[in-house]
């Protein structure tokens, strides 16, 4: 079997279409390699977005990582499931989410869930909330270093905001977290540099913070495609996501990153409208279509496809003059965008020597898993 036939199912036969496959073997590579790209696990809290399920939590639990970091209360829950030990709830939770969250540190007491927090009136709402169910809640200062989405300016007003929570009871400032998810050049030169000098900010801050005597804050910085920069920093902790299946549109942007991609979705062809058409059934509700029609999913097998429409359950490419296709075949499609396509299916059908294994559920694809 030569490497660009990996992702064979022998016994595809067995396997209804679309569906999503994950490769559990290459998973365990990228671990392997995502540890061997930083000094310590122990600076290591991977974004959990990505594959949503607790057998892959397991994996990474194996392999020493502890902490970890997700953006919904049913991926803190997975996490809590699976007895992850530091878990980091990237969001401000507001309303009934704050409810939940609460929930989610009495249901799991071993495991030390924290949140973010970017302004006052949201950390005396969680003050409230923690000393009514007579519990203390670590937060960390959520600081805007360009993205532009949530988060305070990591200047004056960020200095209050974390010597303010000091005074509030029920909640702990203990770092700061700077996710900086806008800036993805391709080439690293660029890409360092608005990093770098994005991060200059957020190190000022916490040296101001340790001048007025607290303890040193924590940092949490960066995703996938600045993790490189951030490791080789004293102490920040890195959060990558995608590491662990990696996609097509990493796999081309982020070069220098030499992850295996380790999840894929696997169509038939359903029918051949034209002559030069096929049709496949990977819709919309099967691959992650925010971007461009030619950049939703690149097949290993027929690379040579362009995509030319897609509906709900369809997916139209042409094929060209005298194509070799035909009805039933199967293709084996790289996603450019992995994590919302996982998103889209309860379970991963997993593959070991070319053959179906098992299931992984994604049990963290729903909004609600019991809490």
């Amino acid at each position: 079997m030569t490497e660009k036939d990996w992702y064979i199912i022998d016994d595809i036969e067995k396997l209804d279409t679309p569906a999503l496959v994950v490769y559990p073997a290459r998973v365990k590579q990228n671990i392997e390699l995502l540890k061997s790209m930083i000094d310590s696990p122990a600076r290591l809290r991977p974004h959990v977005k990505t594959y949503k399920n607790g057998e892959a939590t397991a994996l990474a639990l194996e392999a020493g990582i502890t902490k970890f970091k997700c953006a919904t209360i049913a991926e803190a829950e997975m996490l809590g499931m699976c007895k992850a030990p530091d878990v980091l709830l990237a969001y401000q939770p507001v309303g009934p989410k704050l409810k939940r969250f609460i929930q989610l540190i009495t249901t799991f007491p071993e495991t030390k869930f924290s949140c973010l927090v970017d302004n006052s009136s949201a950390a005396m709402n969680i003050s409230a909330s923690a000393i009514t169910n007579n519990i203390s809640i670590p937060v960390y200062i959520d600081l805007n270093v360009g993205m532009n989405r949530t988060g305070i300016s990591p200047g004056a007003e960020a200095l209050e905001l974390y010597m303010d929570c000091d005074l509030l009871p029920g909640i702990k400032p203990i770092g700061l977290h700077a996710y900086d998810g806008h800036i993805h050049d391709a080439d690293m030169p660029p890409r360092t540099e608005k990093c770098n000098l994005g991060f200059e900010p957020v190190i000022k801050l916490q040296s101001e913070l340790k001048k007025k005597g607290y303890p040193e804050p924590v940092i949490i910085a960066g995703g996938s495609p600045t993790f490189p920069i951030h490791a080789k920093r004293d102490a920040v902790e890195c959060s990558p996501g995608t590491y662990i299946y990696w996609d097509r549109g990493y796999q081309i942007a982020l070069s220098e990153q030499p992850f295996l991609t380790a999840a894929l979705v696997v169509a038939r062809i359903i029918s051949l409208p034209a002559a030069t058409k096929i049709c496949l059934d990977l819709g919309h509700k099967s691959v992650a279509a925010e971007n461009d029609l030619s950049k939703r999913v690149y097949f290993l097998n027929a690379p040579e496809l362009v995509m030319t429409g897609q509906s709900e359950e369809h997916l139209v490419a042409d094929a060209g003059k005298n194509h070799p296709y035909k009805i039933g075949d199967i293709l084996y499609g790289l996603p450019y965008h992995i994590c919302p396509t996982v998103a889209l299916y309860e379970r991963a059908i997993t593959i070991e020597n070319n053959r179906i294994a098992g299931e992984w559920k994604n049990i963290a694809r729903d909004r609600k898993i019991s809490i």
